[in-house]
């Protein structure tokens, strides 16, 4: 008899400590995170507007952040930094008293007064950070997570030694499958009870924040446009449309009904049912011969380019109208695909890298990143915003387009997804070797079938041609750093982790440039309603002084030690700024909007205020990381990194990107250097502490 648990809220270490520091990096200290309702009708507090920042203060905290960079340019020879400071202290001050006060009041009227929620997310935010960017979504913009293996699945599926789990040629296999109606189930499950406020309720503040986020990642998707990208309509809950899971597989896609009336999802069994069914039909096609166009490629093309086909595909048949709905209105995507990708070819039946390896988590990153090397971008929807990955050998990640929302939001989601081992109870035993028959029939899934013309076939090929450049050229890698993690540093040198991290990573530019650059990291705006993010510029005076001194041998160890504390402590001051409403980067963008045609001002018009904010280290903390073996976003600079970091109790991961045609980058030398860095840390901590005592 098939019994079924009654689903319970499983929470990790990670997923509890996403909430409680989802603010990406902010300073350590007590929070109070409600996860489950208390009380049948509790009030719903209100969270406060975004304001918009003081003028002043946003003009001598940018003041303040050019000062590293004033001080790079006094050592090249260049001008001394009093005389320089003085002149942009003189733009400034005009600024402030003309146009700047002008430009305040038309982005309080034009954009906090008119916008419902929040001024920079209603108004500018989407398009000018995401929706305006041409660049492809591959690699430049969406982001990858690759999850821990399941321990309920065979060892020996895991290392690819099991024979005779294939379904019928399809290259995908009965543990895949199951895996995936478990990882699936897992995240509809998810949302039902986030719905029903029986995770995050709207009676906290966290729940307000998060809900609506979350809500941002499901039923949607970017529809490429000409200039702007825009997202597609929500459907209604009523709407059959709104029920249902896109999967791809073989490059086909189908639609598939998970969701009953009532907001449940189906069983996981059904669930995994309805995915052998679709499997079935994958191996009826390709014994009947059939291959698919790969629609897919096109939407990790150039955006314009994209808008272009798109349109095309629209106008070739109402059919290929009804499946881009069928795609934008399903919950989220899955992606089955029916190999296991590795870095080097594989003979037949010869066993996989060794699980956690550092050839097998980089194999497992790529294809996350970018699918298969030699068919890139194929068997994915790179506009919607979540879609789950599960590889032949049941490996699973997920990778998401990535401007509804940052992804610390389908990083929680996914978290929760895995959290708990997939368990035959709910399946009534092992996966079938046969396909069990319907319980009705009519079929719970759908093909999308195109209709395609040449035009669509050579552009496809053509998609994919570039899709390879952009896959070749980059260079992504992780590091499992376990010489210690949040615990040691914050209990035995008493600082906090993400600065820390981020004072390893100006460390470790340094050290591989000589010089510095400005570098972005990312701040949560959660307090606010409708908040998203800020920027925190790690790069400033006091990290410029303390990086300079690891490597001045004049300089003593309790120098050394002073300074980075004082460093950490600017840091610390500049997150809370961010998080607080009281960043300096959002404002600026808002008053650049409010320009009109021929205004102008040397505030804007310096070289500084462009360099300052060329993020050529881009980085992003994310969680402990229990879940997850890997995360990854592309870097915003040619000549730059992508680096994205977890901070465990005991362990830091990193993943971290650049391009290989650089010739001024190199993630291995990066990694390089940043272990030394954190070694260099420890020791000087450590070194000095043993003096101390």
């Amino acid at each position: 008899m098939l019994r079924v648990r009654t689903p319970s809220l499983r929470l990790s270490r990670s997923f509890r400590y996403l909430m409680s520091c989802s603010n990406f990096g902010a300073p350590s200290g007590t929070r109070t995170i409600a996860t489950t309702a208390t009380t049948a009708n509790p009030p719903k507090p209100r969270l406060p507007r975004l304001p918009v920042p003081d003028l002043h203060r946003t003009l001598q905290a940018y003041l303040t952040s050019l000062e590293p960079f004033l001080l790079e340019d006094q050592a090249k020879g260049a001008a001394k930094v009093d005389e320089a400071l003085a002149l942009r202290k003189r733009w400034t001050e005009d600024f402030e008293h003309g146009l700047g006060s002008v430009l305040q009041e038309r982005l309080k009227e034009a954009l906090d007064r008119a916008s419902p929620n929040n001024w920079l997310d209603d108004s500018i935010w989407l398009k000018k950070a995401y929706h305006e960017w041409r660049s492809p979504l591959l690699v430049h913009s969406n982001w990858w997570l690759a999850l821990r293996h399941d321990q309920g699945v065979p060892g020996e599926v895991i290392r690819g030694t099991a024979t005779g789990e294939d379904i019928g040629g399809t290259g995908v296999n009965r543990w895949q499958i199951r895996r995936a109606a478990w990882f699936a189930w897992r995240v509809l499950q998810f949302k039902a009870q986030l719905q029903r406020e029986e995770i995050y309720p709207e009676s906290t503040k966290t729940g307000i924040w998060f809900r609506k986020s979350a809500d941002k990642i499901f039923n949607t998707c970017r529809i490429p446009r000409p200039v702007c990208d825009q997202f597609s309509e929500v459907p209604t809950p009523a709407q059959p449309s709104a029920r249902t899971l896109l999967v791809a597989a073989r490059d086909w896609f189908y639609i598939l009904e998970v969701v009953d009336e009532q907001q449940n999802p189906v069983s996981p069994a059904e669930l995994e049912r309805i995915l052998r069914e679709v499997a079935e039909d994958v191996s009826r096609r390709l014994e009947e011969g059939e291959s698919a166009v790969p629609i897919s490629v096109l939407s990790a093309d150039h955006r314009d380019r994209w808008a272009e086909n798109y349109a095309h595909l629209m106008a070739l048949s109402p059919q290929n109208e009804k499946n881009l709905t069928a795609i934008h209105h399903a919950i989220f995507a899955l992606s089955l695909d029916h190999y296991t990708y590795t870095l080097t070819p594989q003979t037949p039946n010869s066993p996989l890298p060794t699980p956690d390896s550092t050839e097998e988590v980089e194999a497992h990153l790529h294809n996350l990143r970018s699918a298969h090397s030699a068919h890139p971008a194929r068997n994915r929807w790179f506009d919607k915003p979540l879609t789950l990955i599960v590889e032949a050998n049941t490996r699973a990640g997920a990778m998401g387009e990535h401007s509804p929302v940052d992804a610390l939001i389908p990083s929680v989601v996914c978290d929760y997804a895995v959290v708990q081992d997939l368990h035959d109870d709910y399946f009534g035993g092992p996966p079938p070797t046969t396909l069990t028959p319907a319980s009705s029939s009519a079929p719970r899934w759908r093909r999308l079938d195109f209709v395609v013309d040449d035009r669509i076939r050579r552009k496809c090929v053509e998609a994919e041609e570039r899709a390879r450049k952009i896959v070749d050229d980059s260079d992504d890698s992780f590091i499992w750093f376990d010489t210690y993690g949040a615990t040691w540093i914050q209990k035995e040198v008493k600082l906090s982790p993400d600065a820390f991290i981020q004072m390893a990573m100006q460390l470790a530019w340094y050290r591989t440039r000589g010089s510095f650059t400005a570098t972005y990291e990312t701040a949560l705006t959660r307090l606010f309603n409708h908040g998203r993010t800020e920027t925190v510029r790690t790069l400033s005076a006091d990290s410029r002084a303390w990086v300079l001194a690891m490597d001045d041998p004049s300089v003593s160890g309790q120098t050394r030690l002073a300074l980075l504390r004082t460093a950490i402590k600017s840091h610390n001051s500049l997150t809370r700024a961010a998080m607080t409403g009281r960043g300096i980067d959002r404002h600026l963008l808002g008053l650049r909007c409010m320009l009109r045609e021929g205004e102008r001002h040397e505030v804007f018009e310096d070289e500084l205020f462009v360099r300052s904010q060329t993020w050529k280290l881009s980085t992003s903390g994310l969680s402990a990381g229990d879940q997850f073996r890997g995360t990854g976003f592309g870097s915003p600079e040619h000549d730059g990194y992508g680096v994205n970091y977890m901070t465990g109790p005991d362990m830091i991961k990193f993943g971290i990107e650049s391009k290989r045609s650089c010739p001024e980058t190199s993630t291995a030398m990066f990694k390089a250097a940043l272990l030394t860095a954190l070694f260099d840390m420890q020791r000087l901590c450590t070194e000095i502490n043993h003096a101390h005592l």
